[in-house]
């Protein structure tokens, strides 16, 4: 779990980099050479779509999400718990949900492609699902983690 943690946060921050170098790029080409590089949105489309995705498994690996615990805090350990398996379990189910339907889009858009580099569709619509399922893992391993405490486990979180 690890590896593909940092693995996420390589991908991302390379994505990032190119988004960065691309978008100067189309900047330098509009204003400086008064020749704007038609394909740039496109690929900053792609890219930014990439980005969130990946790092949003970059951020469950380090628990990063935005939470409001105030309450669960107040419970005892074993309590907290086992809230935090019920929250866990949800968002499995919304994250099994968010990958098929993406998933399926993916499939229907397959054939669809841009305008100007026709890159199909689904490069787009399939990040949805890698970060559904990379996300889903680091849910998994805490529910793991979770449960070893409600059994009476000396899991740290």
């Amino acid at each position: 779990m690890k590896y593909i943690g940092q693995l996420a946060v390589l991908v991302a921050s390379l994505l990032l980099v190119v988004l960065v170098g691309i978008t100067v790029a189309s900047v330098g080409m509009r204003y400086i050479a008064g020749a704007p590089l038609q394909w740039t949105e496109e690929i900053s489309g792609l890219l930014m779509v990439w980005i969130v995705m990946i790092g949003a498994i970059a951020c469950e690996r380090e628990k990063q999400h935005l939470t409001i615990d105030f309450i669960v805090a107040l419970l005892p350990r074993r309590a907290g718990a086992l809230v935090g398996i019920v929250v866990g379990l949800a968002s499995l189910g919304l994250l099994a949900a968010m990958g098929w339907l993406s998933w399926e889009l993916a499939q229907t858009a397959q054939f669809k492609s841009t305008q100007i580099l026709r890159i199909s569709w689904f490069w787009l619509d399939i990040a949805l699902t890698v970060g559904a399922a990379g996300i889903a893992l680091f849910v998994i391993a805490s529910l793991v983690r979770k449960a070893r405490i409600v059994a009476g486990g000396d899991d740290t979180e």
